[in-house]
């Protein structure tokens, strides 16, 4: 199969799936926005990014290893499996330990919390959610692209239908939704665990195992993730800190506007997520092929152009889309978008770095990148926000992705030989900002004046709009053949 064809066929699966998954979850929000208080929201959100940081730290990126190491080790994806799952629940038990002695301490006062009951949610999710998010990525190194969007469907599904009893019927508020997202986690896990023959694959392993073997194998995937845990903590910092900024510095209330106002960079994530996916098993399989740069270099450019004229479009309809959106006090959370979304860009391109970057198994190198994204960031949010707020959090977030970027494209150059145009790429950045400020601002006719900048991306990027054209064509006329 040819590589365009693989990635785009593997794109074709992802989006099938995410998109259903996505949409329905995008339609919640409104829900969510009119049955939840931003106060619970904010709550919701913190236990959700802080699973972010947890589940590849304690698990030490069991999930990626299994991933990058299944694409290769065909015929051992059996011990792959059995000795993933060992960490991850070796992860589960350490911290349901924590959350219970956290849980006796603050019944008995020693250690003060509104609701106690948050640590054992907390440590639920936890369980739930690790053994979701790595079965997700076994199955996506093993290639079972449609056990991925089968489990990621029943997610969703399972999400919509325990929201609709607890917060609606039910009425319980947030302990309802933590419940609901338990719920979609460990059923999506079974259901992948089953279609993926899980536990056959598992006794195979059992049964064959050699010792000697199991333990260099073992070594390797441990090394991988261990080397992968500054990249992994980085990320994580990038794309959470300041949720606890706004949360210590502000209010639970303000971190529910803020975790809001990501709903809209959701849409162009949703699109980042399904190339990201597929890209990461392209990088794989041709990072010693023929031609790689030609390769590396022609997607670059297609998937910068797709985002950045998406993201475009987003800030253009703005308004409009958050007033479908947000409901009654969120509403407000419109201004926080724009800098968020093209923070989007700039992550998803840095993403698409790291992927080569991790194809050659440098995780160092993009360790220090968004290491020193991190501590950009780390710094910006403790001198913006006191003065600007909210809107200062997501300024740090746009500058921490820029740098994060920046130095990823510099490292990524020490394996390939990436062909860009920078000159164009940089003016393209600027009319994003341009275009961010124009609506920020409600500049008169601004809706004219932004809609006069899509069209300037729009020519500045035909060429790469052609060749995504040329490509889908060739891979319909080869699939006629």
């Amino acid at each position: 199969m040819g590589r365009y064809r693989y990635l785009f066929r593997n794109m074709a699966l992802f989006t099938a799936g995410n998109f259903v998954s996505k949409i329905l979850v995008f339609c919640l929000v409104p829900f969510y926005t009119s049955v939840l208080s931003t106060h619970e929201y904010g709550i919701a959100d913190v236990m959700q990014i802080t699973l972010l940081l947890l589940v590849p730290l304690l698990s030490i990126n069991a999930g990626e290893a299994a991933l990058r190491f299944s694409l290769e080790e065909t015929e051992r994806r059996g011990d792959i499996l059995l000795i993933g799952l060992k960490r991850v629940l070796r992860s589960v038990l350490l911290v349901e330990i924590a959350c219970i002695c956290l849980f006796i301490l603050s019944q008995n006062k020693i250690l003060y919390i509104a609701d106690s009951r948050l640590f054992l949610f907390f440590g639920g999710l936890y369980a739930f959610n690790a053994l979701y998010e790595f079965m997700l990525l076994y199955c996506q190194g093993v290639e079972a692209v449609p056990v991925m969007m089968a489990g990621s469907i029943s997610c969703t599904l399972l999400v919509i239908l325990s929201n609709i009893y607890f917060l609606l019927i039910a009425k319980i508020g947030l302990s309802g939704y933590l419940y609901a997202q338990m719920i979609s986690f460990g059923g999506a896990f079974f259901i992948m665990f089953i279609l993926v023959r899980g536990v056959s694959a598992l006794k195979e392993a059992w049964k064959n195992r050699k010792k000697q073997e199991m333990v260099a194998l073992s070594g390797e995937m441990g090394s991988y993730g261990s080397g992968m845990l500054l990249y992994a903590v980085s990320s994580w910092i990038n794309n959470a800190i300041d949720r606890y900024f706004i949360l210590f510095m502000l209010s639970p209330a303000e971190n529910g506007l803020y975790g809001i106002a990501y709903k809209i960079p959701a849409i162009l994530t949703t699109f980042q997520r399904i190339f990201a996916q597929s890209w990461q098993m392209s990088a794989v399989k041709e990072y010693k092929g023929a031609d790689r740069e030609g390769f590396f270099s022609n997607m670059y450019g297609i998937y910068e152009a797709v985002l950045v004229l998406s993201c475009a479009g987003l800030i253009w309809l703005l308004k409009p889309i958050s007033a479908i959106l947000f409901r009654k006090d969120f509403f407000v959370a419109w201004m926080l978008t724009p800098p968020l979304l093209i923070s989007v860009v700039f992550g998803a391109l840095e993403g698409f770095l790291g992927s080569i970057c991790l194809a050659f198994k440098d995780g160092a190198g993009m360790g220090k990148a968004t290491g020193t994204g991190a501590i950009v960031n780390i710094i910006l949010n403790s001198l913006l926000i006191p003065f600007m707020g909210s809107f200062g959090a997501a300024l740090a977030t746009l500058c921490s992705y820029f740098v994060m970027f920046f130095l990823a494209f510099r490292f990524v150059l020490s394996h390939v030989a990436l062909k860009t145009r920078h000159i164009r790429d940089g003016l393209s950045y600027m009319l994003l900002i341009l275009e961010s400020a124009l609506v920020i601002g409600s500049v008169w006719l601004y809706p004219l004046w932004n809609g006069i900048i899509c069209l300037i991306l729009f020519i500045m990027y035909f060429e790469e709009l052609k060749m995504v054209l040329k490509k889908i064509t060739a891979g319909r006329k080869s699939c006629a053949l």
